[in-house]
């Protein structure tokens, strides 16, 4: 009988945590967070908004859940959001700023490149009856759709300015913050002082299994946690989330592995006849693969996946791949080995 390995590349969210959590987990000392008593909580809180040098952080179930809540409590109904048109608060979200929050997002292309400061200020619109009051921009770092790429601190900071001249309010949709730090080697700080609120995954390459962190002012955070409650995530005793959250911000440089992976599997597959990846945006752990050849993007997708590749299509000629800390540097070169066997 013949076993076929398994690489599985859909996504960081498929990480299983680690030997060190599962223990933390298992030993955790919790309480009712609802009521703010559950110690693990507290003290990945007080963490989280050290490292992101804000005055407190508020601990949501998933990322989606802190980008809603951030949405809500920077806007009032009838107001206008503006982003990325491939934001994933736009893209991926289901609706949920017009679902919950009664607010119109108005897509802009190309926010989230280094053009994005002088595309934010042609996009402003002046007081008019017909238009609705603009009170919030949202941007993403890293970009998944961008295929991971990061928006510069230094670009983050322009656009920061802009939206402090115009008495805009600015929310990071972070998930992948850490990856952009490392990427670049600087302190994560020197992203998250250029915004109101940023939101982080625990659950992505960090490898916690639940949990997403919101971070803001202290009268922000306040107010959010009203909305937590409002949309079901008072999880009560949620320190044995906690604690897997708490080893998760102790190993962050470790996510230097999965960007060097994503470059050695990009760097492959480049050289593979049929496909194509533009090498400058592979700059964390994301790489779109595009595929250029009578096939389509999800033919070779299911072609990878019956080989035990699993990874998804991405557009109807493109696929995406992604590193993490489940996937080894041997796991890259029998994914690329089989890629090769598909293609020649």
């Amino acid at each position: 009988m013949i076993t076929i390995r398994v690489v599985d590349l859909r996504s960081d969210t498929i990480t299983l945590p680690t030997d060190e959590m599962r223990k933390a987990m298992a030993t955790a000392v919790v309480g009712d967070d609802v009521y703010k008593e559950d110690p693990t909580v507290n003290q990945l809180e007080e963490t989280a908004a050290s490292l992101l040098g804000k005055e407190a952080a508020l601990f949501v179930p998933s990322g989606t859940m802190g980008n809603q809540i951030a949405v809500l409590t920077h806007t009032a109904r009838g107001e206008e959001v503006l982003l990325d048109s491939e934001a994933h608060i736009y893209y991926y979200e289901v609706g949920g700023p017009a679902m919950l929050a009664g607010v119109q997002l108005r897509p802009v292309s190309d926010l989230l490149t280094d053009h994005g400061p002088e595309i934010l200020k042609g996009s402003l619109r002046g007081e008019d009856l017909h238009f609705p009051h603009t009170s919030l921009i949202c941007l993403e770092n890293t970009f998944n759709r961008g295929g991971g790429t990061i928006l510069s601190p230094h670009t983050m900071g322009r656009i920061y300015s802009i939206a402090q001249e115009h008495n805009l309010k600015v929310h990071v949709d972070g998930a992948r913050i850490f990856n952009a730090a490392v990427s670049l080697g600087v302190d994560v700080r020197t992203f998250s002082q250029h915004c109101d609120s940023l939101m982080f995954c625990l659950s992505k390459g960090l490898a916690a299994p639940v949990g997403s962190l919101l971070v803001g002012t202290r009268q922000f955070i306040e107010r959010a946690r009203k909305y937590r409650k409002a949309l079901g995530g008072g999880m009560r005793q949620a320190g044995i989330l906690a604690a897997a959250g708490l080893v998760a911000l102790q190993n962050v440089d470790r996510l230097a592995e999965d960007h060097a992976n994503a470059r050695r599997l990009a760097e492959g597959l480049a050289k593979l006849p049929g496909l194509g990846v533009d090498l400058a945006k592979v700059q964390t752990n994301i790489i779109v693969v595009n595929v250029n050849q009578p096939r389509s993007a999800a033919d070779l997708t299911m072609a990878l996946n019956n080989k035990g590749i699993k990874c998804s299509t991405f557009g109807p000629s493109t696929i995406r791949m992604v590193t993490h800390i489940n996937v080894s540097k041997e796991d890259i070169d029998y994914a690329l080995g089989i890629a090769k066997y598909l293609l020649q």
